[in-house]
């Protein structure tokens, strides 16, 4: 069963102005496209290609060698992508976690405004292309980054971190430079405006 582009939650336009239209459309409609279609690709005729995209990320030590990085690339943007696009919503003035979530992000990093400045140093850091993570680490909240496409359920061996993600930000130039051009900084901010943190909260849940 090959894998299909996930829609989109809401309009191109729900995440104005933090992130504007023609970037939501071009991040979806094309990159994350070519991930499925280069990721169908690379599992043709394999007994891997009916595996969950979140499973198959996970077992890269057994893929053939001669699929394993275009899978490590293009199954991991796929399955990037199509979690961070259920961690935005439309933007809310003073958008924050709360009950179980908030207490925790607390208790794990001093306070909310602390973790806000641990992961976008994180991501701010993060040379080049890749992500910054929220993730459970060992029963423990914790922020991580990876390059590229590479995910934190890829494991240490592979991506350098480990962890379930219940938080993603794209840090790719092409999730933000139409608007904001080379200040990622800029871009890292407005994306607090738009986090969903009710589905946060219910990937944390899970993932506890």
């Amino acid at each position: 069963m090959a894998y299909t582009l996930p829609p989109l939650p809401y309009a191109y336009d729900a995440l104005e102005p933090s992130i504007d239209t023609r970037t939501m459309e071009i991040h979806h409609d094309k990159h994350h496209q070519a991930y499925v279609d280069n990721a169908n690709k690379a599992l043709e005729g394999s007994d891997m290609a009916n595996m969950p995209v979140d499973e198959l990320i996970t077992k890269l030590d057994q893929v053939p060698a001669d699929k394993k990085n275009a899978l490590r690339n293009n199954a991991g943007g796929h399955a990037n992508h199509g979690l961070f696009w259920t961690l935005m919503r439309a933007g809310q003035d003073n958008n924050q976690p709360s009950g179980e979530l908030a207490t925790a992000i607390s208790d794990s990093f001093g306070s909310f405004d602390a973790f806000k400045d641990k992961f976008e140093d994180a991501a701010k850091t993060r040379f080049g292309s890749g992500w910054a993570w929220l993730v459970m680490q060992g029963g423990k909240l914790a922020v991580v980054s990876t390059a590229n496409q590479d995910s934190p359920l890829m494991g240490e061996a592979i991506a350098g971190v480990s962890g379930t993600p219940i938080l993603g930000v794209d840090v790719w130039e092409h999730a933000y430079y139409l608007n904001y051009q080379n200040k990622r900084p800029d871009y890292l901010k407005a994306f607090w405006n738009v986090v969903n943190w009710d589905e946060v909260a219910k990937l944390y849940a899970a993932a506890k």
